[in-house]
């Protein structure tokens, strides 16, 4: 049976492939020790645009409010893999907490659409320190799009909603778990990056 360090190398870019295409491969077991983790910190509050936020309360493994304004957070989203809807990854650090990025997954949303109850993905990583907590499947989080406008005529577009999940996101890489309370989010899609 291979270590939990080495397992996570293995599962994690599996499992979380098409949320963080645009995150770097994690290096081999031996290059990472548990001070440094698998993946880098992000190079967080670099702005997220006029209006951008994430509001959201987190519960168990990590634990606490997260309130993030335009300048205190990175935010960016693009298309999905195979055109498969997009994603949004939010990235900052609450006060006192670790570094955190939050990728939300909606395989249904299209480019300018708004919707309700839309499935989706959620997956939360502890910069740093390889920590992933991640739905397993479609059924336990659902996105409501209120509002997709441009904001040029290259393909961005603000995006305005709230996402509810009904059930714990547990962590792929060990035993715990996080519940997020309702979660409200503006942030940026630019469809026409791949």
């Amino acid at each position: 049976m291979p270590s939990p360090t080495r397992f996570l190398t293995i599962l994690a870019p599996v499992l979380l492939g098409a949320a963080c295409k645009d995150q770097p491969d994690p290096p081999p077991a031996d290059a990472a020790s548990p001070a440094q983790g698998l993946l880098p910190a992000a190079e967080f509050a670099t702005g997220c645009g006029d209006g951008g936020e994430l509001d959201v309360t987190l519960y168990g493994a990590l634990e606490g409010p997260v309130r993030w304004g335009a300048g205190a957070m990175s935010c960016e989203g693009m298309p999905r893999p195979d055109g498969a809807g997009a994603r949004l990854r939010f990235a900052g650090q609450p006060d006192g907490g670790p570094p955190l990025a939050i990728i939300i997954g909606i395989p249904g949303l299209t480019r300018g659409a708004t919707g309700t109850d839309l499935a989706s993905n959620v997956t939360i990583i502890e910069e740093g320190a390889g920590r992933f907590f991640s739905t397993t499947n479609l059924d336990t989080c659902w996105t409501d799009v209120d509002g997709q406008d441009a904001v040029d005529d290259a393909g961005r577009f603000a995006v305005r909603g709230r996402l509810i999940c009904i059930s714990p996101l547990p962590e792929v890489n060990g035993a715990a778990s996080v519940t997020l309370g309702e979660l409200r989010f503006q942030g940026f899609i630019d469809w026409e990056s791949s």
